[in-house]
Formats: C-alpha cells, structure tokens, sequence
C-alpha cells in the first residue's frame, strides 16, 4: 500500500475521536478531515466547533489567503491555535491518544491481518474507534470511568451554556468544542 497518513481529531474533554486515513499528507487532507468526518459529527450532536489545536506541520500552518487548511477552518468561523515550537507535550492529549491508538489497534490489527488497501484499513479504523468511543472506558480527567461518547453526552450542557454566553456577547454562530488534531 506503501505510506499511510492518519488525521485524528480528538475532542480535549470528552476524549471522543474520530481519524482518517490518507496516502499523503497536505492541506487539502487536514481539511477533508474536518469537512467530512468531524464538523458532520458535531452538527449532529448540536455543537459548533470553537477553535482547533495543531501542531505546526505545513499541512496545518500557512499563508492565510492561500492555505487550504486555515482557509477551510476561515470559512467554518473556526479559531485555530498552534501549539509551542517543539514541544508535543503541548498537545499532549492527541499524542497520548496516538500511542494508545499504536498499542491497542495497530500492532494488534498489522500481526493479524494483511491489508490490500487504504480502505481496507480504514474499516477496521472505523471499528476500532466505534470500541474505543462507545465501549472503552477511560480514567482520564473528566471521564471518570465512562466512554468518551458518554462524557460528551454528559457534558453537552456545558456546550449549551458557552453557546449561550457567545451569542449574548456577539452576533457570530456559537462554537463550543476545543479539539487536538495531528
């Protein structure tokens, strides 16, 4: 299949993630990610995405007229904050998530099973992220040994209020979830 590229999102409260997989790395792909598996998701869930965190690959960061990425994230009215120059501790939840990722679906997923394609793989991503999002309980701040998907479905009240608070202190659309994106 040769090089693979994953886009994760993950929503720094909940721990909800959601990832896709590419054979390149671009701005067009960051921004695919968002388009078609992460701001669907949200909409569905009634809440706006306020600002994303990214490192500050070239595939995030770039000239605000003409990146894809800062363009799309422009047009969704979506704040985007970079983290520290070399210092991935500052997303250190999207990295915590990455290696968990490794251990759990990937080393256990490549000794089993011989992919043909992208899409192939990217089933059993979709599956292994339904467990991980549904069923896997997680210790973490906030979840308290809940799923992901029930912290965020607890917490949904929190996204009410700050969607309160923002459209009383100004006409923009409300946006309320913070997420990590690598």
């Amino acid at each position: 299949m040769g090089r693979i590229y994953q886009q994760t999102f993950i929503d720094t409260y909940s721990r909800v993630a959601h990832a896709k997989l590419y054979d390149r790395k671009n701005a067009l792909v960051a921004a695919d990610t968002l388009h078609d598996r992460v701001l669907p998701w949200f909409e569905e869930q009634d809440v706006w995405l306020l600002r994303v965190l990214t490192d500050r690959g070239s595939e995030y960061c770039g000239n605000l007229q003409q990146h894809e990425y800062e363009l799309y994230l422009a047009i969704e009215n979506i704040d985007h904050t970079k983290t520290k120059a070399k210092s991935p501790q500052t997303n250190g939840i999207c990295e915590r998530f990455q290696r968990t990722m490794l251990e759990e679906f990937y080393q256990v997923a490549f000794r089993k099973k011989l992919y043909n394609s992208l899409q192939e793989l990217q089933a059993d991503v979709d599956a292994w992220l339904e467990f991980y999002n549904g069923e896997r309980p997680h210790s973490g701040r906030y979840c308290y040994g809940k799923t992901p998907l029930q912290t965020f479905q607890e917490s949904k009240h929190l996204a009410a209020e700050k969607m309160l608070d923002q459209l009383h202190s100004s006409n923009s659309v409300p946006n309320v979830v913070v997420a990590a994106v690598r």
